[in-house]
């Protein structure tokens, strides 16, 4: 099944919102085709290109399609995700026991400590 990203372009002095590319990848045949020689019809404009028509209808900058997976780097959230931490439980410890909670307890102020500078 084809994805749809999108992939935001830098602004311009007279651009009344952020310009934007659409990319279609992961596209069949069907789709590839389309894109390329499908005509479409309003009675506003007449006939023109698929791509075109979707361009103008969207109020995208472009419409790139692909058959393979293009990924967009400015799409990758990854360095938005928020940190995992991971403490170590030291001993032998019942699930419930009280012991396991303080070191759990100890483990999640001590990253505090480190990484939002808040005292353990």
């Amino acid at each position: 099944m084809a994805r749809i990203q999108i992939l935001e372009l830098p602004e311009g002095a007279n651009d009344e919102r952020p310009p934007f590319a659409v990319i279609i990848d992961q596209a069949d045949d069907a789709i590839l085709h389309s894109l390329a020689y499908g005509i479409t019809y309003d009675s506003d404009n007449g006939e023109r290109p698929l791509r075109e028509a979707l361009k103008a209808e969207l109020g995208a900058r472009a419409i790139f399609s692909f058959e393979d997976t293009v990924e967009i780097p400015a799409n990758d959230t990854s360095a938005y995700a928020t940190p995992t931490v991971v403490i170590r439980v030291e001993g032998n410890a019942d699930p419930g026991s009280a012991d396991l909670a303080d070191q759990i307890r100890r483990g999640i102020e001590q990253a505090q400590a480190a990484h939002y500078g808040r005292t353990a």
